[in-house]
């Protein structure tokens, strides 16, 4: 299960899309199956019952899941330096990356590198077939979700890893956790446990926003804060000057929100097309119609299939 010498690539096995569910994603799936761990998906269905109408997967239920079959997890904040490291330890890493279209994130594995090309080479779950992507594309891209690295090993390896090194160890489990306690338990108590993981690491900007989230779930201003604090900390938080605009716009404040929307485009201009239909909501109300239609006619050719399709097609013809 070590990584090949010459290309530095981790033999992964091959797994359907079809195969997710909302509580087995894709990536814990594979990265169990090659540790020899099999998930019945009649628990990933069970699971799935409470989380009705959702889109997408909660990470954490599949964690959980695997930790139920005897592996275990760090969720931490890596590096390339560090993801090369677990690659020749035989250990595949999973990453938090930025979405696009109509997903805010998605998880990646990756399964190799080279240094000869420089790029990270990362899983697809087709025959024969890899991405490569640059480095610094692959760290840029990274960096807006604060180089998020999820690891799931079995137990006897886990024993072995340098733990009191793996950054934010505590306070990140505790932000994947958010999702699932959101819908456990009363809002405020998911706020005093998060609170109570950022104390104990102040530092983790990705903590920080997702509290900034929770308190705008609330129309709460004490979200500004916490927003304000996750970019002093990552300054290439995209979410977190999202979190901001949507806030402003909710409070009518529509200079602000169109300042935060841009700050977060100029992050990156490809993630989370919805993000164009926003400013477009805030430059209408300020006067900048111009604007605001090319804000829509972006909104709509980042996804083509967009629900509002017609109705944002007549809203740029009246603009």
């Amino acid at each position: 299960m070590h990584a090949q010498s010459e290309d530095q690539m981790i033999q992964l096995p091959l797994v359907s899309k079809e195969s997710e569910h909302i509580c087995l994603p894709l990536v814990v799936n594979v990265i169990s199956k090659y540790w020899g761990e099999e998930i019945d998906p009649n628990e990933a269905d069970q699971l799935s019952r409470k989380y009705a109408g959702i889109r997408g997967t909660i990470m954490i239920e599949g964690i959980e899941l695997a930790e139920r079959h005897g592996l275990v997890s760090y969720i931490y904040k890596g590096s390339l330096k560090d993801i090369k490291k677990r690659i020749d330890q035989g250990i595949p890493p999973i990453v938090i990356m930025p979405g696009i279209q109509e997903t805010v994130q998605h998880a990646s594995i990756v399964c190799g590198y080279s240094n000869d090309e420089r790029r990270i080479f990362t899983y697809v779950p087709e025959p024969d077939t890899i991405g490569a992507i640059p480095e610094a594309t692959f760290k840029n891209d990274w960096e807006e979700e604060d180089f998020i690295t999820l690891v799931i090993v079995p137990k006897d390896i886990g024993e072995l890893l340098d733990k009191e090194h793996l950054l934010f160890r505590d306070s990140n489990k505790v932000c994947f956790e958010v999702e699932k306690m959101k819908r456990q338990i009363p809002i405020d108590e998911v706020i005093k446990n998060l609170k109570l993981a950022i104390d104990k690491e102040p530092d983790n900007a990705q903590g920080w926003y997702i509290l900034g989230s929770l308190y705008n779930d609330k129309n709460k201003s004490d979200c500004i804060k916490c927003y304000k604090e996750a970019i002093s900390l990552n300054p290439k938080c995209f979410l977190a000057h999202r979190g901001l605009g949507n806030y402003y716009l909710k409070t009518k404040e529509y200079h602000k929100a169109e300042d935060h929307y841009s700050k977060a485009i100029t992050i990156d201009a490809k993630r989370y097309g919805s993000i164009y239909k926003n400013r477009a909501l805030a430059r209408t109300e300020i006067g900048k119609n111009l604007e605001a239609k090319e804000d829509l006619i972006e909104y709509i050719t980042q996804i083509p299939n967009a629900y509002d399709r017609a109705s944002i097609e007549e809203a740029i013809k009246q603009l």
